[in-house]
């Protein structure tokens, strides 16, 4: 039988790289075609509105942040504005109107972005978690290297997509403990989360996904784009290599049914305990509220948020279940 090909990564098989594909050790693999199918056709998906106005005025950023300040802007689902110690750093970032290889198809967004396109400050630095539509969207990085040519950070074999649609992009692909010291003060670490990659059909887990640590003279960013609790070993593992935080930036939506996401998706009470076990002082809740991935309506992430919190003696405070367009000013401890 002929060796499986992957188009993305050519390395060494390493503790979870089998020389072909990605996976988590002692993990939970994503549900195959026919799970896939019996969610599908479970008919208790909930029916979220076809458009949403967010609370919060589309947001308006300063150039820069200095000094010991930390502010996070929401722009939508995984995307968010941090910045800090003179740096401008997007995550995940999708302008795009559908989370989907189709311009016509797939989710779509029901929330217009928490801040116009325009309005961006200088980007430095954008952080790709992994290669699922809703997290790598090529459309908006081709956009971003055409007006601010930000230094692109991602897990290995990403940086082969994002180079085929983007030659001239710069770009670092990380692997599980890899460090990047590129900046004056300010450096990041690619940590293990508990999660999968697919573009298609044919490619499941053959890029890797990421956790990323970004340490700065204002405190130490957890950022977390997409994870199973697994236990939370990763959680312990961050704290233990890197803690404390002064933030963690920590998904909560796109959880139910637990049967088919529990392994790849956390729940808001997953998301609170994390914030517990990584020792963070407080959290932006993000990965809910813009696209509709899962079966919950649209809004049982903050509602379970709020109940975790309590049921955990968190003050909620501590973790900021972020809308489109908020600025979170985090607090220096």
């Amino acid at each position: 039988m002929p060796k499986l090909k992957n188009p993305y990564y050519l390395g060494p098989v390493s503790d979870h790289f089998d020389g072909a594909r990605f996976f988590n050790p002692q993990g939970v693999e994503p549900g195959g075609f026919r799970d896939l199918m019996k969610w599908q056709f479970n008919g208790q998906r909930a029916r979220w509105p076809k458009r949403v106005t967010s609370p919060h005025a589309p947001a308006k950023p300063v150039n820069r942040v200095e000094g010991q300040d930390l502010r996070v802007t929401m722009i939508g689902h995984a995307g968010l504005l941090i910045q800090v110690a003179g740096l401008n750093i997007l995550t995940d970032p999708v302008w795009s109107e559908r989370a989907s290889p189709l311009s016509f198809a797939g989710p779509k967004r029901v929330v217009a972005p928490g801040v116009a396109f325009d309005d961006l400050p200088p980007i430095d630095i954008v952080i790709v978690t992994h290669n699922h539509y809703d997290h790598l969207d090529l459309a908006t990085l081709a956009r971003l290297f055409e007006e601010h040519g930000p230094h692109i950070v991602t897990p290995l074999g990403n940086d082969t997509i994002i180079h085929r649609a983007i030659p001239e992009a710069k770009i670092s692909d990380m692997d599980w403990g890899d460090r990047l010291e590129y900046w004056d003060g300010l450096a990041i670490d690619a940590e293990p989360c508990h999660h999968w990659s697919a573009r298609g059909t044919r490619d499941r887990r053959m890029a890797l996904w990421a956790a990323f640590v970004i340490s700065t003279p204002a405190g130490k960013i957890y950022h977390v784009g997409d994870t199973g609790f697994h236990g939370g070993i990763n959680y312990r593992a961050a704290a233990v290599k890197h803690g404390p935080f002064r933030l963690a930036n920590l998904p909560f939506g796109a959880y139910e049914p637990r049967w088919f996401m529990q392994g790849q998706h956390q729940n808001p009470d997953e998301a609170v305990q994390g914030l517990k076990l990584c020792g963070a002082a407080y959290a932006s809740g993000h990965h809910f509220g813009t696209f509709q991935l899962t079966d919950e309506a649209i809004d049982a992430p903050v509602e379970h948020l709020r109940a975790a919190l309590d049921r955990h003696g968190v003050e909620p405070h501590r973790f900021r279940p972020l809308l489109a367009g908020e600025v979170f000013d985090v607090p220096l401890d």
